[in-house]
Formats: structure tokens, sequence, C-alpha cells
């Protein structure tokens, strides 16, 4: 059995667009007709430059090539051009076309990935959701709104979720890490307040930040959360220094959590052997595809860490993530957008089964989903931003008025 095509499609989110603007998928097919899918999380550059890269790799390192010889691959693709260290474009070229091949297989073999990694240790997931806004509620406005927030996180917990993710930290920026401004602090505290009095302890809080500030910041912050005990602080400084979020993990009670913008089995052994954090966020368009996260797993086991794998992407990583999930026996929870509900849904033939809070993990072979291409195609993305963008400027509290006016 040999690789003989690929395919790529590039698809627009429409309205409301939570998962990114974008989503990119692709297809291998063997020459004896097997298809596989997996999607790539590459948010540096824009996705025709990205699905070129595909072209690339596929041309380079798989056409003719035997599916199963994923570890072969994952090689040749970090060693490309004599480079030979974690690169977040290179991986994330390279997890969508490994996830394929997991597909491929899988189908080949007619077993499910988790089968083929060890075996199902837990027959559902517990999932977790970000707060979104609903209808025709102003982004803008619900965002900002700590009651607002608080109503949804009681309507989720009535769905079944059994924890929700909130950010009402403030900007990031490629300027960061700063200090927050004490706006940003007492915001942060109100949405812990409410929503912790909305949910009471039916609900864990999972208190999101993108890398905003700077080590001192971070731990200013913490001191501030921990009352309302969330299970985790994400991110909480910028992921280009561990040995720095590792004095945040060791000042505060709480939980940190990170991993989505980092890539390979040497970033996440940085992360662990510096003590910056407890529970893995890996995202598996990202950091290498399914084989590599599988590995981050196993070394976090040996550590007492946890994972959760993140998913603000599309429904092929969704599937590869519950594929991983599935087998590891230091599974925490898992990232869905609401209920994988929504467009998610509508670009898979069948739809991922969430149930009650938990995603029941299904037994079919490969990934167990396959991607709709007639409603793939139907939505071709046509902008010119890049899938996620942080703020082009510094973040200034005076200047964005985050200081009330003399009066």
């Amino acid at each position: 059995m040999q690789l003989a095509s690929l395919e790529t499609f590039v698809v627009g989110n429409p309205p409301p667009g939570f998962g990114g603007r974008y989503f990119i998928f692709v297809k291998l097919v063997t020459e004896c007709g097997i298809a596989g899918y997996g999607e790539i999380y590459n948010a540096s550059f824009g996705p025709a430059a990205v699905t070129r890269m595909a072209e690339d790799f596929f041309v380079r390192y798989l056409e003719g090539s035997d599916p199963f010889a994923i570890e072969v691959f994952f090689r040749k693709a970090h060693g490309s051009g004599f480079s030979q260290r974690p690169d977040p474009t290179v991986m994330g070229v390279t997890s969508g076309l490994e996830m394929a091949m997991w597909d491929i297989v899988g189908k080949a073999l007619d077993k499910p990935v988790h089968a083929l990694l060890g075996g199902k240790v837990h027959e559902r997931l517990r999932s977790y959701t970000y707060l979104y806004p609903e209808g025709d509620e102003d982004h803008a406005a619900f965002y900002a709104d700590p009651d607002l927030s608080a109503e949804r996180a009681a309507a989720y917990v009535e769905q079944g979720f059994t924890a929700v993710k909130f950010d009402p930290a403030g900007p990031y920026s490629v300027f960061g890490g700063h200090q927050p401004a004490l706006d940003d602090i007492e915001r942060s505290v109100r949405f812990c307040a409410r929503i912790r009095e909305a949910v009471g302890n039916r609900a864990d809080l999972l208190f999101g930040t993108h890398g905003q500030f700077t080590p001192s910041g971070a731990r200013r912050l913490a001191k501030r959360l921990e009352p309302y005990d969330p299970l985790w602080f994400e991110e909480p400084v910028p992921p280009d220094m561990p040995e720095h979020m590792a004095g945040v993990a060791s000042a505060t009670s709480i939980p940190v959590a990170t991993g989505e913008r980092l890539c390979t089995k040497w970033e996440f052994a940085r992360v662990l052997q510096s003590g910056a954090a407890s529970i893995l966020q890996m995202n598996l368009g990202r950091v290498g595809g399914i084989l590599e996260a599988k590995k981050i797993a196993g070394m976090a086991e040996a550590c007492h860490a946890q994972i959760a794998p993140h998913l603000y992407c599309g429904p092929i990583v969704a599937a590869a993530n519950i594929q991983l999930s599935a087998c590891t026996p230091n599974f925490l929870i898992l990232e869905s957008i609401r209920r994988f509900d929504g467009f998610h849904a509508s670009l898979l033939k069948k739809p991922i089964h969430w149930e009650g809070g938990y995603v029941v993990v299904p037994d079919a072979p490969g990934l167990g989903v396959e991607l709709d291409e007639e409603v793939a195609r139907a939505h071709p993305w046509t902008g010119s931003a890049l899938h996620l963008e942080m703020t082009q400027t510094p973040v200034d509290p005076v200047r964005d008025a985050r200081f009330p006016p003399a009066s």
C-alpha cells in the first residue's frame, strides 16, 4: 500500500466563527483507494501558503511511501532542510498529514486509532467549552459582562457541562507580556465571583489567558483569583520561556495549564522539567501529530501531570483529540466548542457524539469521522486575515483608557 495523492481544503468558518476564521483540511489517498483526513492548525502564514507547504512535504516525503511509516515521516519532517528543532509551521503541516496517515492505517486495519495506541481506557470523555455569545448578542458586550457570562455558564451546566472557560483578563499583544492593569484584575475577579456564584460547585472554572502577562504580573492576578478555586490558570505568560512560567506555578495554588502554542516532545519536556505546568494542552494539529502527542502524554504521566487537548480549530483535530484522550490514562478534560454543534457538526458526515457533558468515544475505524467534502467545498475561505491574530500595538493602560478619568 502506497500513498498516491493529496488534496487540500481551506474552509471559511461562517459567523459566528467560533474556532477561528478558517480550517485547513488535508486528504491523503492510497493507490488502493483508502482515504484519510487530517487538519493543519497553522496560523503563522495565510492558508494558501500553508497548503503549498503541505504539497511540498507530500511530494518530498510521502508520495509513493507506506502510510504505516509514521515515525519515519515525522523524523524526515522534523529534520527537513537541516532544521531538526521545534517549528510550529513545519509541525502544523506535519500534524495534518500524519493525522491523515493514522486515519488510513486505522481504516486499513478496521480499527479505531485509539485501539492502535494501547487501547481504550475511557469509554467517555469529560468536556468543557468557552462561554460564547448566542444569537444576536453583541460579542464585545458579552465578553465584557460578567453577569452575561454567569448566566451562560449556568445554562451550559444545565446542558451537562461540568467545566467552563473564560478569559476576561484584557488584551494580548505581540509586544507582551505586560503587567495587568488594575481594571484587568478587578474585572477578572468579578467574572470569577459571578460565575462561581451562578454554578456553585457544579462546575470547574477554567481561567483562560493568552500569555498576556509578565511572571510577576501573573502572580499578582493569580493571588486575587485563588479564593474562587479555578481548576487552572491557562498560559499566564508567553510560551517561549517555561522557566519563568514555573515561577508562576510555584507561587499559586491554582494549577497552571499550557501548550496550545507548543510543538514536539522537546518543548513539552522543558515545561515538565522546569515545573511550568501540571496540565498540558497540546493541539494535535500543531504539536507534531498523534504519535508525538502520545509520547508527550507518556512523559506527562511519568511526571504526574495530566493532558487536556486544546481545540480552537476544526472537527478533524477534535476527532484526533478524542482518539488520543481515549487511550491516555492521565487524561483530564477535553476542549469542545459548545457541544460540537453548528458548522463544526455540518462538516462531518456523522457528528461527534456529545451527551450530557461527555464525548462518547467512537469505535469506527481510523479517526472515527469523515469530512463532508461537499460542505467543505461549498465554504471556501476568501479572506486575507490569519486564523487568529494578536493586538499589533503595545498595551498602554493610559492610552487604552484602563484607568478612570480624573474628576
